[in-house]
């Protein structure tokens, strides 16, 4: 291997690039315009411009990347995580130009591409899986055969999704039929995309990083629980899984070992299993690639495990892991906001200070004045803290949080602030291990337990729902220094306290409201209920379209849906009316107040006239409108 072509962009780009120059193989890095100036392209030997607005025709673009990769000279590719990292079609492409391909073989990707052959590979394997039906269904008598036999809750989940997308939970046969119905071919839906599974609560997410070569050596690099997750996204990670007894840490092994010979796996991969409080495990899938996360394993293997990938694509030999040394974190920084149940947000990022010292590693792509966009994830680095032992990495976690400082921009630091000083997840003081996969919503993200199901339905108002930005100073009171925060806009005209330059630019706006704010989705609902427009709150790309103009929809139905950053947004009817005009097509990108489908509701006619005469009534009698909820004690009523 000589020359190796990264099909990736940003801190993974980045994170192969120095492996490869540390190897002595020449990097062609790949860039869109808004990626001309990251550190990757700088960094990389060569790089080359992928032309496009969207990731369709830059990312995304197969065939452009592969004529890249011949004019360059390169003979690998390493496809990074996501985009491009599980095409089969893709990977056909690269080895059919004659170029290695850092990953599975195509036919691997194909057997381990959906959930739904992920399970037969399984059966196959002899590895347990959660009950469910391995075929799409879409007979309803059969899904409710199913959901009853078994128990509810159950999990419709889509057999291409991932990252949490795709998933829904059912309660009961209400509910089950409600999806159904939102889904079915009548509808233009596509349930044949679907499978049902049972749901299996209070279950910790647990995986192997694992690999195997083309000589049939495997290896597990170390295990790792994931199960601190919002939207069935991962937010913290740690290696090994701590409170794992032999005989499952021994299932957990065997299974994988087991998932990769049957395929003929080589390269690196990682196994994704359920692990009950009762010891029992259950297979969910095979992620073919390396993985955001993929950090803690080398902290605790002591191996580079880009150098193992590139080894074994070359037709080496891997290496075999060690025991586990220490105990490994990371928190993956993101764009969103905990104040608002981590909704992502863009926007440019003023300051940066990373924590440092002892057992810090810190994997980032972005620098001060760089834009989080919304074309991409929200992800702008990680933060991976080591120590001698798991309550010694807890507390060394404290005090790289204490350290560190973005502005520009909301991270999840306060809320990993809350995770790390709670006794559930730290299991201080004799106190037992007791994550789960919703532990996480349940305790901080939602008002009541639920499973989200892979993103809230959009709320269907256009407002503008922007937090107030903050001015932060340190002062002195008594020659003691602390920190005063002040509001921006009471600055505004005096200068902004650095420099006398004004007032900084406020914060971008969210990109979505909170996901469990009843209140505010009450309102935006009673507004399209009202006026028929129905508009997006975020930055997102249209997935799907659910009605046709001139159809009559009833309210709750599937209009639209929407993905951002990796999640799904479900847009429903707000009322019983006429779908008047479908203003966007699947694939368009759509900003906050873009009118998505606009629609004549029944009744809303006379209902206008109803509010009207209310306000006219107020007008006359002081200004309040029967109905009108008081302040009291600083609540709504």
């Amino acid at each position: 291997m000589r020359k190796l072509l990264i099909a990736n962009r940003g801190e993974i780009a980045l994170r192969v690039v120095r492996t490869a120059q540390e190897m002595g193989i020449g990097t062609v890095a790949v860039y869109a315009e808004q990626d001309r100036d990251a550190m990757y392209a700088q960094m990389a030997d060569e790089a080359y411009l992928l032309s496009g607005d969207t990731n369709l025709k830059t990312y995304l673009n197969e065939d452009l990347i592969v004529d890249i990769a011949r004019r360059s000279g390169a003979d690998a590719l390493h496809p990074g995580y996501g985009f491009l990292s599980e095409f089969s079609s893709f990977a056909r492409k690269v080895k059919d130009a004659g170029i290695a391909w850092v990953g599975p073989k195509p036919e691997a990707l194909d057997e381990l591409g959906d959930k739904i052959s992920a399970c037969k590979v399984a059966a196959r394997a002899k590895v347990p899986v959660v009950p469910g039906l391995a075929e799409p269904v879409t007979d309803m008598r059969t899904l409710l055969d199913f959901a009853n036999a078994n128990g509810y809750p159950v999990m419709m989940k889509k057999a291409d999704g991932g990252g949490g997308r795709g998933i829904t939970l059912i309660h009961n046969d209400d509910e089950l039929r409600q999806f159904y119905l939102n889904h079915d071919a009548l509808q233009g839906g596509d349930l044949g995309d679907y499978f049902i599974e049972k749901f299996v609560d209070k279950a910790r997410h647990v995986e192997t990083q694992s690999g195997r070569d083309s000589h049939g050596n495997f290896t597990v690099y170390s295990t790792r629980d994931c199960s601190v997750q919002r939207r069935n996204q991962k937010l913290v990670e740690e290696a090994p899984a701590p409170f794992l007894t032999d005989d499952v840490r021994a299932q957990l092994e065997g299974f994988s070992e087991r998932l990769f010979n049957t395929v003929d796996y080589v390269g690196l991969g990682t196994c994704e299993f359920l692990v009950t409080p009762a010891g029992r495990v259950y297979f969910m899938e095979v992620n073919p690639r390396l993985q955001v996360e993929h950090t803690v394993s080398e902290q605790v293997s002591g191996l580079d495990l880009v150098r193992e990938q590139l080894i074994i694509a070359d037709g080496g030999e891997l290496t075999k892991a060690p025991a586990p040394r220490g105990h490994a974190f990371e928190l993956r920084i993101t764009s969103e906001d905990p104040a608002t149940n981590l909704t992502p947000s863009s926007g440019t990022i003023e300051s940066i200070t990373w924590p440092s010292g002892p057992g810090i590693r810190i994997d980032t792509g972005v620098e001060v004045g760089d834009t989080v966009s919304p074309k991409d994830d929200s992800m702008m680095g990680k933060v991976i803290v080591t120590a001698q032992d798991r309550l010694a990495a807890v507390a060394r976690v404290r005090r790289a949080l204490r350290e560190l400082s973005i502005e520009g921009v909301p991270t999840p630091a306060s809320l990993f602030q809350k995770i790390f000083t709670n006794s559930d997840f730290t299991a201080e003081n004799g106190h037992p291990f007791e994550v789960t996969t919703k532990w996480l919503e349940r305790n901080y993200l939602n008002a009541k337990p639920q499973a989200v199901s892979a993103g809230q339905p959009a709320s269907v108002s256009g407002r503008d729902e922007r937090r107030p930005a903050m001015e932060t100073f340190n002062v002195e009171v008594d020659n003691k220094r602390v920190k005063l925060a002040v509001p921006s806009d009471l600055l505004a005209g005096i200068g902004s306290g650095r420099g006398g330059s004004g007032p900084r630019r406020p914060t971008q706006p969210l990109r979505g409201t909170g996901l469990h704010d009843v209140g505010e989705n009450t309102r935006h609902t009673d507004d399209a209920a009202r006026s028929g427009i129905i508009v997006a709150t975020m930055q997102a790309v249209v997935t799907r379209i659910n009605v046709a103009e001139g159809q009559t929809v009833d309210k709750g139905d599937l209009l639209v849906v929407l993905e951002s950053m990796k999640m799904e947004n479900y847009v429903y009817a707000p009322a019983k009316g006429v779908i008047k005009e479908i203003s966007v097509g699947v694939a368009d990108g759509v900003d906050p107040g873009q009118t998505l489908v606009s629609m004549d509701i029944e009744g809303a006619t006379n209902e206008h006239h109803r509010d009207a005469d209310a306000s006219a009534d107020a007008a006359a009698n002081g200004g309040e409108t029967a109905g009108d909820a008081h302040p009291t004690d600083g609540k709504e009523a």
